[in-house]
């Protein structure tokens, strides 16, 4: 049975969906089988793989609708690696499910009807919390949360924590924070290092070894359409989502 993580944070510009993207790709190179739901109406991580939002065939707002979700998956053209993809008509699936019964659940039972054909499944929430990111977080086991070594971060996160919470009493108790990973790292500044140092300090072992730095073909491999493994396998950025990969297999080994 697959393991289901919600990959959220209601800050956007923190490394989600680049996160969602690449560790998928690094699970699925340690040969796991991977599905990526992208859950964003933005459609970043579905057009970051090469697909495209306007396509015709299911997405993920027709399974939310109820569709089969098996119907809606694609290859990614990444071995091991599936995707669910977003579309633009996603962004109306709130006001569809609004007044119906277990709409925060409706992610969950698709899921459900798949996640044994895989090892992870990787949701990639919107940048907010709304009933998408309900949706996801309902779905899963645990949370990934990324987190941009800035200023803010820890403001941003005690918000997020604080409706996981909210979301453990209402809908789904077992919910677990999967790790929280600090991206868009730069080792030059002093503030990148002290936001490191305080987050390590205030959280402890829930925040992984592996930092993502801040790293151009980072940035360019979506615009390419594939993820930076494949883009460019020896980048410092493909470096750090294989040792990401590990440490989360590691990870998921002691427990």
């Amino acid at each position: 049975m697959g393991r289901v993580v919600a990959i959220a944070n209601q800050k956007g510009g923190v490394g989600k969906t680049t996160t969602a993207i690449n560790l998928g790709a690094a699970l699925a190179a340690f040969d796991r089988k991977v599905l990526l739901v992208d859950f964003d109406p933005q459609a970043n991580a579905t057009s970051g793989l090469g697909l495209s939002a306007q396509r015709n065939g299911a997405n993920a707002y027709d399974v939310l609708l109820g569709a089969d979700p098996a119907l809606a998956i694609l290859p990614s053209g990444f071995p091991n690696f599936s995707v669910l993809p977003s579309g633009r008509d996603l962004v109306g699936a709130e006001v569809e499910l609004v007044g119906q019964d277990g709409r925060e659940r409706r992610l969950r039972e698709a899921i459900d009807r798949i996640r044994r054909d895989f090892d992870f499944v990787f949701v990639d929430c919107p940048p907010s919390l709304s009933l998408l990111t309900l949706n996801g977080l309902t779905a899963a086991d645990s949370v990934l949360i990324p987190l941009q070594t800035e200023y803010f971060a820890l403001e941003g996160l005690s918000e997020l924590l604080e409706s996981i919470e909210r979301v453990r009493h209402a809908f789904h108790p077992d919910l677990e924070i999967e790790g929280i990973l600090l991206t868009l790292y730069d080792e030059r500044t002093n503030l990148g290092r002290q936001v490191m140092e305080d987050i390590r300090a205030h959280f402890g072992k829930l925040v992984y070894d592996t930092v993502i730095p801040r790293n151009v073909k980072l940035g360019e491999a979506p615009s390419f359409g594939k993820p930076v493994l494949a883009y460019d396998v020896k980048s410092k950025g493909a470096e750090a989502y294989l040792a990401l990969g590990r440490e989360v297999l590691r990870r998921r080994e002691v427990r």
